[in-house]
């Protein structure tokens, strides 16, 4: 009220003292104005208080009630609240789309020694025709690097899950020239008991493989018994249970074969991949607690076509595991049938003669491991592996046969540090040229995590 009469009180003075003068007036219309304001705005503070009194009648402690100078303003208050809103939706959105995902992998180092017949690899999978230096080094190329995710849960109580691995085994295999690769992945949708797979992984028919730190960048005892290709697949699996103690689970499913493996000339023009058909039929019991016997007969049906025929390819197979007691497992393969060479055998698959016949070639193969876990840090493995082709099949200077053993320490130092130190022995046999053998050592140091 004070100032409202101040205000009145100026506006006359300069009135009365100049009232001709058009600035003046103009200034004397401006402070009307605002007197005016103040006014309107008071009567609002006077509803909004009553407004306040009615909803909270409970007496404030004016005490502790904050002055209007401590509260902060409107506007900062509706901004603070706007922000929590749009961050909550945020949430809901993540929560919605993001999938638990677990970082997955093996840091490895691996220190190598080759014999003559090594080829400049530093695993190599056959035995050099031609002699050459002895070669060594150290390499992290066989690190492999992974994600798992656990996905919703979906209808008919289903899960789906899914994994993604990949190595740094790409590029010419030099320090400065290694390249992120693709491994193994798959997409997994199941069930209580049934399960359908999009993957990139081994032939359907031949999940093991020996147990090995010194041969990552393609599987152990790739072109001597392990048909180990990983190649784009979908499968689907039903698990029958005979009781507790014994059960059957039925894959069958379509793999892409790589027609490369049949190592017949760009010239032909054949289909770079064609669909493979195959099957696993794993019988499986458990004896007593710890004892367990799983054992599965597979096949694989294709055909290779090339711009002048269709050659089949069929494989029959069998692997297995016998665990007699719970530190010793014994585990293999077994494979008969031709053109091989597509599912990761010896790139040899079809062999092409003077007269232009072309020729599946028979072969036969597989791997046998025994491995023994003395302690719980300590375990042993010994293993070997040979793919044998049909002589009368092939053409001088083909691969008859090649032969590996190998034997391996692995040392436990942590929770998730290994140790390993392995020996191997690659036997390759070339039609008309006699046999070659090249030795390999490695050293190897793996953390996982």
């Amino acid at each position: 009220m004070r100032a409202s009469l101040c205000t009145l009180f100026l506006a006359l003075t300069f009135t009365a003292a100049a009232q001709n003068t058009p600035d003046l007036r103009e200034v004397v219309a401006r402070l009307d104005r605002l007197e005016k304001q103040n006014v309107a705005l008071m009567d609002e503070i006077r509803a909004l208080r009553q407004q306040l009194s009615a909803r909270d009648p409970a007496p404030v402690d004016t005490a502790e009630a904050p002055t209007p100078a401590e509260a902060p303003p409107m506007n900062e208050r509706l901004a603070v609240q706007e922000r929590r809103v749009e961050e909550h939706e945020q949430s809901k959105v993540g929560t919605d789309h993001r999938l638990p995902v677990t970082l997955t992998g093996t840091v490895l180092f691996n220190g190598f020694l080759n014999g003559r017949s090594a080829g400049g690899d530093q695993y190599p999978t056959t035995a050099s025709l031609t002699p050459g230096p002895a070669v060594g080094g150290g390499s992290f190329r066989q690190t492999i690097l992974g994600v798992k995710f656990d996905g919703p849960n979906i209808a008919g109580g289903g899960k789906v899950t899914g994994s993604l691995y990949v190595d740094l085994f790409g590029g010419s295999g030099t320090s400065l020239n290694t390249l992120l690769r693709l491994r193994i992945a798959s997409v997994d949708v199941s069930w209580k008991n049934s399960s359908i797979a999009l993957a990139h992984d081994k032939p359907i028919l031949a999940p093991r493989e020996p147990e090995s730190l010194a041969q990552l960048g393609v599987s152990p005892l790739t072109g001597a018994g392990n048909l180990w290709l990983w190649q784009p697949q979908v499968r689907f699996e039903h698990r029958f249970n005979f009781g507790d103690q014994a059960g059957l689970k039925a894959q069958v499913g379509v793999y892409q074969t790589s027609e490369n493996g049949t190592g017949l000339p760009n010239t032909f023009g054949f289909d770079r991949a064609r669909p493979g058909y195959q099957g696993r039929f794993e019988l499986w019991s458990k004896i007593g607690d710890h004892a367990r016997i799983e054992i599965a007969p597979g096949f694989h049906v294709s055909d290779t076509h090339t711009g002048l025929t269709s050659i089949p390819s069929r494989i029959f197979s069998l692997d297995w595991l016998i665990r007699p007691v719970a530190r010793v497992d014994f585990s293999g393969a077994f494979f008969k049938g031709r053109n091989i060479g597509i599912l990761g055998g010896l790139r040899q698959g079809v062999s092409v003669f003077p007269n232009g016949r072309l020729q599946p070639i028979d072969a036969y193969g597989g791997w046998a491991q025994v491995s023994l876990r003395a302690t719980k840090r300590l375990s042993f493995n010994w293993y070997a592996g040979q793919e044998d082709d049909r002589n009368s099949d092939l053409i001088r200077g083909n691969v008859a046969k090649n032969l590996v053993y190998a034997g391996n320490l692995m040392y436990r130092l942590g929770p998730n540090v290994l140790a390993s130190f392995e020996a191997s022995q690659t036997r390759t046999t070339y039609l008309g040229f006699g046999t070659r053998l090249n030795p390999h050592y490695d050293l190897a140091l793996a953390y996982l995590f």
